[in-house]
């Protein structure tokens, strides 16, 4: 009998020990609007090496992204914790580490998270977060060198041009498949739209194909005269989106912290320093539907 009793001692001290630990490498919760007032700080999480949206430069972080999450912050009257993470294999599971699991360490996860696809079939999928509402229109589109090329007004005017373009991105699949396959021979791949743009600048091809943001951005950093390189959208026939929205996630049990971020935008935007904001790294805003 006494030997039971220390067994069962031993269980409940271990045991409790166990659950200490547990307790110790869960990650501080999302949380909903009134407990991020209350705290004085809103934690975001933004992607690291998504210039013009959010990069770091010698150490510090820079881009729309950024600064959109500072005036949201000043907006909801906190403090911003500005959190730069790595973007996983999906956006799903980039909701999971940062928004409602977390991480083997039990990191803290961030109230919002912005550069989102304001998708339905996304926030189907994942239960756990809730969309806010979309700020930034995106576009894929193109930059050319106009003293190269007369005009780019269709999809057939890269024939007979080198193409800059990042591999494995939406514009590379778009060209990739348009039309059968007919422009792959034009197509310059690098590693990373930086490579890319720097090519482009360079004068090793004609065309620069991305997003309009990351093309306006790469025009402005390199000092190109935007009426010598335009940016076109053309009509792509197929099934790689051109146009999608970016917006934000919170978990689903801050809501409330999801429409306070929405209006604070939507004030933003009304405001037009969303639009200045933009500007200042030469990308144009064009906002969603619905504003």
């Amino acid at each position: 009998m006494r030997a039971i009793e220390h067994v069962g001692a031993f269980l409940r001290r271990h045991l409790g020990l166990v659950a200490c630990g547990l307790l110790l490498a869960a990650p501080a919760q999302a949380r909903p609007l009134d407990e991020v007032v209350a705290s004085g700080t809103v934690r975001v999480a933004l992607y690291g090496d998504n210039a013009p949206f959010s990069s770091e430069e010698a150490g510090r972080p820079r881009g729309i992204d950024v600064d959109l999450a500072r005036a949201v912050a000043e907006k909801l009257g906190v403090k911003l914790d500005l959190r730069i993470v790595d973007a996983g294999e999906n956006v799903d599971g980039d909701f999971r580490l940062n928004l409602w699991k977390g991480d083997l360490a039990g990191s803290s996860l961030a109230d919002l998270m912005l550069h989102v696809p304001h998708d339905r079939e996304l926030a189907t999928r994942n239960e756990q977060i809730f969309l806010t509402s979309p700020y930034f229109d995106q576009h894929l589109a193109f930059a050319y060198r106009k003293g190269k090329l007369e005009g780019f007004d269709a999809l057939k005017d890269i024939e007979g041009q080198a193409v800059a373009v990042e591999g494995a991105s939406a514009s590379d699949l778009m060209l990739l498949t348009a039309e059968g396959g007919r422009y792959r021979q034009n197509l310059k791949h690098f590693r990373a739209f930086d490579e890319a743009a720097r090519a482009y600048l360079a004068g090793e091809t004609t065309i620069l194909a991305g997003t309009r943001a990351n093309l306006e951005a790469a025009l402005k950093a390199g000092g190109a005269a935007p009426e010598a390189n335009p940016v076109v959208e053309v009509a792509v026939p197929g099934l790689v989106k051109t146009r999608w929205e970016i917006g934000g996630a919170v978990r689903t049990d801050s809501r409330d912290l999801a429409y306070a971020v929405g209006d604070a935008i939507t004030a933003l935007i009304a405001e037009g320093r969303l639009s200045a904001i933009c500007a200042a790294y030469g990308v144009s805003f064009t906002a969603p539907k619905g504003y």
